[in-house]
């Protein structure tokens, strides 16, 4: 008679308080995010005994909504491989701003290494114009608008770290405003101003 509340009690701390639900709610947000895998290779380290083989992954993780990671992992088999590079790749995340969701909202410049990239912003119905480890990038990230010209090395690895370096490095006019103290309207309205100024006085 004694057992029965005990063991029950048990079962209540470990559904309650126990590790389960807190698992599945760590993996909720998880569960959202869509990965990629850009390239896997075979590499081998040389060892006295002779060679030992493993597989390297590069994976790219996002939630389709603006925020994008990379990771790569290696292991003796490929879904181990792919599984650590996806776990880096998710504490890795990102967050990029994009205009109307769609699309940057200016040009940008990324550099790592060899690699070198250039996206510029598109209009509605471009599409994504990208090679392929950049495709996986954008796609990832949500991004239905953008081009974008790879000019260095094609190597996967740099193409994919340029890419994010260049994404880094974006930002949205509300954030230029919050840094300089003014309103949105008033560097776009002042931009525009200028223009018309400038045309004016050289038409006169």
């Amino acid at each position: 008679m004694a057992r029965e509340p005990r063991s029950g009690g048990s079962d209540e701390n470990r559904r309650g308080r126990g590790r389960g639900p807190d698992r599945n709610a760590e993996r909720e947000p998880g569960d959202e995010l869509k990965d990629k895998l850009v390239t896997i290779n075979r590499v081998a380290k040389v060892v006295k005994g002779g060679r030992r083989f493993s597989f390297a992954a590069l994976v790219v993780v996002g939630d389709e909504k603006g925020r994008v990671g990379w990771g790569a992992g290696k292991a003796r088999e490929v879904p181990e491989a792919i599984r650590k590079a996806t776990e880096r790749a998710k504490k890795t995340m990102i967050r990029v701003p994009m205009r109307e969701g769609r699309t940057l909202h200016h040009d940008v410049v990324g550099d790592f290494g060899a690699g070198r990239v250039i996206l510029r912003a598109a209009p509605a119905g471009t599409g994504i114009i990208a090679g392929g480890p950049m495709r996986a990038v954008f796609e990832t990230l949500g991004m239905g608008d953008v081009v974008a010209k790879c000019t260095g090395s094609t190597n996967p690895h740099n193409m994919v770290k340029a890419t994010f370096s260049a994404l880094s490095r974006c930002t949205s006019p509300r954030a230029v405003a919050s840094r300089r103290g003014k309103k949105v309207s008033d560097l776009l309205g002042g931009g525009r101003k200028d223009e018309a100024g400038t045309e004016a006085v050289a038409n006169g």
